[in-house]
């Protein structure tokens, strides 16, 4: 691969995996980038949502969009956890995606060709920090969650013909994998209202809104049976406020979840249901569920025929057997919002060890995470910009999944 520096990546790999921000927060991330990235030439591009931006290279069609996320999560007991921000920590490997296409991006530019390869860095992936998202959006920064969803929103992605994204596995007996697709979400945060009263000398005046809770999880769980296997449904969540004083009968329950669906309408229909179990069982005990349900990410969706380019790439560095293929996963991500309008991959890749998302989440095999992938991304984008018919023609059979109008009305909640 033209003037990649390995000892450069992973200077670079290093020094943003030690800098984690949560989502609209990346200011030291994009600063270390923006820095690397001028110095090789580049002019930044597309500053918006505090922390967004782009690159690129070229001119015309066929036209490449690449794209690596600029965000944390919360991850108490990391290594590199942040403490000063809500122990973001990069236990996703998002710091090692804006390495690799930073540096790729930085090779490809020593390269002619006809065509344009645009890098996007997109903030908040992660669906986490809602409240200072929230607090963004009273401000007017931003008008959704996700940072990718901003981004279509504004059009940013409008003129890319494919979408090309990468994300870290975990530890796995793969090193790669390829055409996987990811399921869409839901939160909901759902407020069961009831009464106070005194615990010991007036239960009877209360309404426990506790109770109203515990017959819904008993609801949620015998709704299960009636989840269809191939629509891959998780409802998962938490109480984060269970009451206000042991002393009283508890006058407010709140209860925050994901609906998870590999199936769009799926999701939509299962939400509705769990909708009805919430108000039903408040009402059951007297009380009141107030529901605040907020569209996710809808369900990814690979797109095969840019994925063979790749995988024929991948396989002149490993062995068939240890690329994964077609595997479903029940992750989601923003991406699958781009992939309802354009043909999208995202390849997955190893050389990590421990749980995503956990505490012991760490890069392994450095060579295989940073090395060998950039060169898989760099020699198949190459390959790509050369088959500018190949792409039309993709671009041509692709149907987008949703038109923009659905789609704002869907993140609109209309």
């Amino acid at each position: 691969m033209k003037n990649i520096n390995k000892e450069e990546l992973l200077i670079l790999g290093d020094k943003l995996l030690r800098s984690p921000e949560l989502g609209y927060k990346e200011f030291k991330t994009k600063e270390i980038l923006v820095e690397y990235l001028k110095a090789k030439g580049f002019k930044i591009e597309n500053e918006c949502f505090e922390t967004a931006f782009s690159v690129s290279i070229g001119k015309g069609k066929p036209h490449i969009g690449l794209i690596a996320e600029l965000d944390a999560l919360p991850t108490l007991g990391h290594k590199y956890a942040n403490k000063k921000d809500n122990n973001a920590a990069h236990a996703c490997g998002h710091s090692s995606q804006c390495a690799i296409m930073a540096c790729v991006i930085s090779a490809l530019k020593e390269n002619n060709f006809k065509g344009k390869v645009t890098l996007f860095f997109t903030p908040a992936e992660e669906y986490t920090d809602i409240k200072y998202r929230e607090k963004l959006i009273k401000e007017k920064k931003i008008k959704y969650i996700g940072g990718k969803i901003n981004m279509l929103e504004k059009g940013m992605f409008d003129d890319c013909d494919i979408i090309y994204h990468l994300h870290a596995m975990g530890e796995s007996n793969y090193k790669y994998s390829i055409n996987s697709d990811l399921a869409g979400f839901v939160y909901k945060k759902i407020i069961f209202k009831g009464k106070a009263a005194h615990a010991a000398v007036a239960p009877h005046m209360g309404i426990n809104a506790l109770n109203e809770y515990a017959l819904f999880n008993d609801a949620l769980n015998m709704l299960r049976e009636t989840f269809k296997e191939k629509d891959t449904v998780r409802i998962h969540g938490f109480v984060s406020e269970g009451g206000q004083t042991v002393n009283s009968i508890p006058e407010r329950v709140v209860y925050e979840c994901y609906v998870r669906s590999c199936d769009e309408k799926a999701l939509l229909e299962i939400s509705k249901k769990v909708d009805n179990a919430a108000r039903c069982c408040a009402k059951t005990l007297g009380g009141q569920a107030i529901i605040k349900t907020k569209p996710g990410y809808l369900p990814f969706i690979q797109n095969r025929e840019i994925s063979e380019v790749v995988y024929k790439e991948m396989l002149k560095h490993v062995k068939k057997e240890e690329i994964e293929v077609n595997c479903p996963s029940m992750a989601a991500g923003d991406i699958g919002d781009i992939s309802i309008f354009k043909p999208t991959i995202q390849i997955g890749y190893g050389g990590f060890v421990g749980i995503p998302h956990g505490k012991n989440f760490m890069i392994k095999d450095e060579e295989l995470t940073y090395v060998t992938t950039a060169k898989i991304i760099y020699n198949s984008v190459l390959d790509l910009l050369n088959k500018p018919e190949f792409i039309k023609k993709v671009v041509k059979e692709y149907k987008p999944r949703m038109s923009k109008k659905d789609y704002l009305n869907y993140i609109n909640e209309k």
